[in-house]
């Protein structure tokens, strides 16, 4: 028999390749904490310089994306009241969603992993963060526990590199849960 000029066997073949993808449900939820986290971070770029208010503004950024809570980031290592500096430096503490498991005393929450993207690989402008992105992957991200990080990326002191591309998976909490911490 056929069906709109396909045949019942090449239906059937259809139908079994369509059964056969494996379906790949969200992720299921996961108890996680608020813990605390204290990271002391100096810059050392050659290529882009930052002042410490830019230093400061950057990472609050870039820790807020990540879902950070109680940020307190203080510019330290500073000389100048105003433009780049050397070695600009940030003393940070926050909190951060960690896997229960970690972590004990804490108000659990239902959470989920999600990827996020810091940095999308597209335009010029973000070239001169490479140097940032690299040395931030390192000091921050245990912090989160992060998994699934991807940084393409590859430096060179004093030129720009375009097409950088930054993602890792973070947890964030439900959305549906109280938020409370």
């Amino acid at each position: 028999m056929r069906v709109a000029g396909v045949s019942r066997s090449v239906l059937a073949a259809l139908a079994a390749m369509v059964l056969s993808v494996p379906v790949f449900a969200a992720s299921p939820a996961l108890q996680a904490v608020w813990a605390p986290r204290h990271v002391y971070f100096v810059y050392r770029g050659f290529t882009v310089h930052y002042s410490c208010s830019g230093l400061r503004d950057e990472i609050v950024r870039l820790l807020t994306r990540l879902g950070a809570r109680d940020l307190n980031v203080r510019p330290v290592g500073c000389v100048r009241p105003e433009g780049p500096e050397r070695f600009p430096g940030v003393d940070v503490t926050m909190r951060v969603l960690t896997p229960a498991a970690r972590a004990a005393g804490s108000p659990r929450l239902a959470a989920h992993w999600k990827k996020v993207v810091l940095l999308s690989g597209e335009g010029y402008r973000e070239g001169g963060k490479c140097e940032l992105m690299t040395q931030f992957r390192q000091a921050f991200l245990p912090a989160f526990g992060a998994r699934a990080i991807h940084l393409r990326a590859t430096c060179i002191a004093h030129q720009i590199t375009p097409g950088i591309h930054f993602s890792a998976e973070v947890l964030f909490p439900d959305s549906t849960v109280s938020q409370a911490h």
